[in-house]
């Protein structure tokens, strides 16, 4: 029977990583993934092919911009799509080629294969790969379970029709229709919208709740939406809910009940997008002394260890946020955890983005959630129309704050809005993480013209110090 010191269910963000940290400190690695490709959702259908495709709606959209405001003119854009999907795959192909390198380079073995625990201590291979070993099991010291997640579809939703899509089929870029309706107002939602809206369909979108993107503070918010109600023509539909879908020939019948919209509408396709389910069923965890939740999740110590001696889990398995770099650093804690190192999953701050046009990133605690916790916080705003480079962009539409604690100075959490916010917020990742007080980020000199000022700035209106606008001082810096 075959045997190997470490498996790696899963060959996602979160498995290679670990797979690879792991036969970087000297351990034999098997990692056992269904897909002939490693990369999990987020390289294969997920993270990289939508951000490909954001790239060229946001290009499209500048070229508008430029028509519009800054006396340049261009044509009408001519949408290639069989060219546009040969693009947007070529990514996909060169990523995952070179993952594929990687695990040879680091004598990583992937076996191509759906695995199940038949105990703690074997998996059951199956598949007709020639990678299968004889028997179609594999004994393992330690197991670390990376299986993700994936598109949440309630029955009533399943149709033998690909004119209702999940996440997965909206990428596929089978064709541009002319109406499309997006059940969902969250980040997959609302970006796979914008890619769509951009190349030309006519997008509704429609949510149970009375906002969108629910965990982002509403200041966020407020710039993307009156963005996306242009692009959407003010077709974003809250507090309704879809009462019915059926499938009718070559377009999708949805029944609204709502008080902004109320009865049956017919659309080309339908995208929902209302989260994640984590793979965890049908995996044989039963077999093994792990704990799922009720809701799917696996249940984990901060070192990633279950209730199993053998068996680990990270990424979409054990939790929310679902986002790949989480999982990335799960698979890595887990990984030190295993080689006896004193290490935990403790972030002060996992940073959460919307790559939409503008886009919101978040990190840390928000004004919300202390808001919720009844924290006693300050909140440092700095509008972007005070920024020399978002004036120069025309892009003044965006918004950078800082949440503090008064006593202390410490920043406990950042929010930010506008073109680039995904790039910006890691330098208050690393603040957070350093548990930094707001004056490190006032007397670290940015460079000008540029959006990361606003970072700076808005730290300045803490104190009172603003150059570009005009707060009267009420905090003293300490001598």
């Amino acid at each position: 029977m075959a045997h190997t010191q470490l498996a790696v269910l899963g060959g996602g963000p979160g498995g290679y990583a670990a797979a690879f940290l792991a036969s970087d400190e000297g351990m034999e690695v098997t990692i056992i993934e269904k897909d002939s490709r490693l990369g999990g959702t987020c390289l294969l259908r997920g993270c990289i092919p939508s951000k490909a495709l954001l790239h060229v709606a946001n290009v499209i959209e500048e070229v508008n911009e430029l028509n519009a405001d800054w006396g340049v003119s261009y044509g009408s854009p001519k949408l290639d799509l069989d060219k546009l999907r040969e693009r947007k795959n070529k990514v996909i192909t060169n990523l995952s080629a070179g993952l594929k390198q990687l695990s040879k380079k680091r004598n990583v073995t992937v076996i191509k294969a759906n695995g199940s625990f038949i105990d703690s201590n074997t998996l059951q291979l199956e598949g007709d790969d020639k990678s299968i070993p004889d028997g179609g099991q594999l004994t393992f010291d330690h197991c670390i379970v990376a299986t993700g997640s994936v598109p949440a579809m309630p029955p009533a939703f399943q149709f033998d029709s690909d004119r209702v899509m999940d996440s997965t089929g909206a990428l596929e870029l089978i064709d541009i229709p002319e109406t499309m309706l997006v059940i969902g107002g969250g980040i997959i939602g609302l970006e796979l919208g914008t890619v769509y809206g951009r190349l030309g369909t006519k997008v509704s979108v429609v949510e149970m709740t009375d906002i969108l993107i629910p965990g982002a503070d509403r200041n966020l918010v407020k710039p993307l939406q009156k963005r996306l109600d242009n692009l959407f023509d003010g077709r974003i539909h809250l507090n309704t809910k879809v009462g019915s879908i059926g499938v009718k020939g070559d377009q999708v019948e949805v029944a609204f009940e709502g008080p902004g919209k109320f009865g049956v509408e017919k659309y080309d396709r339908v995208l929902v997008s209302i989260g994640r389910w984590p793979s965890t069923k049908g995996i044989g965890l039963e077999n093994t002394n792990v704990v799922v939740g009720d809701r799917g999740f696996i249940e984990v110590d901060k070192q990633l260890r279950t209730a199993d001696p053998k068996i680990q889990a990270i990424g979409d398995t054990v939790g929310n946020p679902m986002l790949a770099h989480k999982a990335t650093h799960e698979g890595r804690i887990a990984v030190e955890a295993l080689l006896g190192h004193s290490v935990e999953f403790n972030p002060a701050a996992i940073p959460s983005v919307v790559y939409t046009d503008p886009e919101i990133a978040w990190a840390g605690l928000t004004e919300d959630e202390a808001k919720a916790q009844g924290k006693n916080v300050k909140v440092a705003m700095y509008p972007w129309a005070a920024s020399g480079r978002a004036q120069a962009l025309g892009r003044t539409e965006g918004l950078t704050k800082w949440i503090i604690d008064p006593e202390t100075k410490q920043v406990l959490g950042c929010g930010i809005v506008g073109f680039g916010a995904g790039e910006l917020i890691a330098e208050a990742v690393l603040a957070i993480e350093m548990r930094a007080e707001i004056g490190d980020l006032t007397a670290a000199i940015h460079p000008h013209p540029t959006l990361s000022e606003t970072v700076m700035n808005a730290g300045e209106v803490f104190f009172g110090t603003a150059t570009e606008i005009y707060k009267p001082l009420k905090i003293k810096r300490k001598s």
